[in-house]
């Protein structure tokens, strides 16, 4: 028995041994990771190449430098509405100014139109006073201008040729109903001082109390304690 296991291990017949080195896990890992490396490469390069192959990098870049053009087109026309609209702006701007002032003129002309018929009535009563006659209160208006405001205007002429200066005082009363009850008052800063040679217009505004209508006015021309003249008119 010992000879048979002797002659087995002399001969070829005996069992093989494998002499394997001792390598390093660091350095095993190592090798692995570069190999990983570059098969991780190797497999970028390819699908790069494959697109290149098949046009599709190039349709990509096409498309990119087309979005490009249009972003810059975009941009040219916003820029172009932009300044639209801010001229539309100041167009709109000076258009509602000049609008403003036209409004301005057209109450402008309306108050100088009154003046005008205010003075061209004034006239032609001038002009329709009996010269016979001396010192009168040719015209007497009031009108009311709101709730508690009244306007009068008075004109007092003297027709006749070379006629003497007048000196006097103008007293309005106007007289009305407050509350239902009879109401009068004169004006709050007394008789008015009035001088002529030939004619005179006077004009004011009246505030009216709280409450009050106001149905006449009455105008009186007095020369120290005399009156020269009177005259009433309603409202």
């Amino acid at each position: 028995m010992r000879f048979r296991l002797l002659r087995r291990r002399l001969t070829i017949s005996a069992p093989s041994m494998t002499v394997r080195g001792a390598v390093p896990w660091p350095l095993r890992w190592l090798v692995l990771a570069l190999v990983f490396g570059f098969s991780a490469a190797l497999a970028l390069w390819a699908f790069e190449f494959g697109k290149s192959i098949a046009g599709l990098d190039k349709d990509a870049k096409e498309e990119l430098q087309k979005l490009r053009t249009e972003v810059v087109q975009l941009r040219e026309v916003n820029d172009k509405n932009l300044t639209k609209i801010n001229t539309a702006d100041l167009t709109l701007a000076t258009e509602k100014a000049g609008k403003d002032k036209l409004n301005e003129q057209l109450k402008q002309l309306e108050l100088d139109n009154r003046a005008l018929r205010d003075d061209l009535g004034f006239f032609e009563k001038l002009t329709q006073t009996d010269s016979s006659k001396g010192l009168a209160i040719r015209s007497l208006q009031a009108e009311l201008l709101s709730e508690n405001q009244i306007k009068w205007q008075v004109l007092v002429i003297q027709p006749l040729k070379n006629a003497p200066a007048f000196n006097g005082k103008l007293e309005l009363v106007f007289t009305g109903l407050q509350n239902g009850k009879p109401w009068n008052m004169a004006l709050p800063s007394g008789p008015q001082t009035i001088q002529l040679t030939q004619y005179k217009r006077a004009e004011g505004v009246f505030e009216l109390p709280p409450g009050v209508v106001v149905k006449t006015v009455s105008a009186k021309l007095l020369e120290g304690n005399t009156t020269r003249a009177v005259q009433t008119a309603k409202i």
